[in-house]
């Protein structure tokens, strides 16, 4: 028994829709597939079959936020360079 189809149209920015067609290209398949197995496993799941959200940054990279926090508001306590060889010369002494 043949499926019955349906066509769909959606909205994207061009460079979007380039970037994925080659993707998918790459991996065998054109963007109706793409398309239809994200749709088969949102289903398949009952949800968005990937994580959507803000990343939330690990320990280290807090900690080194607070750093640079602490450079913008004391950059006296901070030396800095103006010239690389000093630089490099301090670093190797």
């Amino acid at each position: 028994m043949e499926k019955m189809t349906t066509s769909m149209t959606i909205r994207m920015e061009k460079e979007v829709k380039q970037q994925a067609q080659k993707l998918f290209s790459d991996m065998g398949m054109d963007m109706t597939t793409a398309i239809n197995i994200f749709l088969r496993q949102a289903i398949k799941e009952q949800a968005i079959p990937f994580r959507i959200g803000n990343p939330v940054p690990n320990q280290e990279t807090l900690e080194a936020l607070k750093e640079v926090d602490q450079m913008k508001k004391h950059p006296e306590q901070y030396k800095g360079y103006t010239d690389v060889d000093e630089m490099m010369e301090e670093l190797l002494a």
